[in-house]
């Protein structure tokens, strides 16, 4: 899958749970809304919307680095990266709820990544045909 055809692909099917994806489709999306949430943070500096504090220690103003438009975009992006990320560990055979096990510090981010990086299931597995060499017809029935 090109970058283009897995943008468009998880942009579409944003609240779509079932199915699998494949690790192109789930990388190449996570590239694009890392290339978005980088352009709004360049976004909210031009124009002057970050979100600002005051250093309890120094008394001096300092930005965060992100404002509006990261909310915005983030918000925007939140449930397609999450759909994208449940049917990719479909493709992997496992449960979307897996997801949770991120709450787990660091071994659950670990496991989570293993996870999301290993080759999916060849064949069809209980959640749908494989997204690299199955008949995409047979998904949409």
């Amino acid at each position: 899958m090109t970058f283009g055809e897995s943008i468009t692909t998880c942009l579409t099917k944003f609240v779509t749970w079932q199915g699998r994806a494949s690790r192109s489709e789930f990388w190449y999306f996570w590239l694009f809304s890392i290339l978005c949430y980088l352009g709004a943070m360049v976004i909210d500096q031009i124009l002057g919307t970050t979100f600002d504090f005051i250093d309890p220690e120094t008394g001096i103003e300092r930005s965060i680095g992100y404002g509006f438009a990261y909310i915005l975009v983030a918000l925007g992006l939140f449930l397609p990266g999450l759909s994208a990320m449940v049917r990719r560990l479909h493709d992997t055979d496992r449960s979307g709820w897996w997801y949770w096990i991120i709450l787990v510090p660091l071994i659950g981010a670990i496991v989570l990544l293993v996870w999301l990086c290993s080759r999916g299931t060849a064949g069809t597995n209980r959640f749908g045909f494989d997204p690299l060499n199955g008949d995409i017809s047979l998904t949409f029935n």
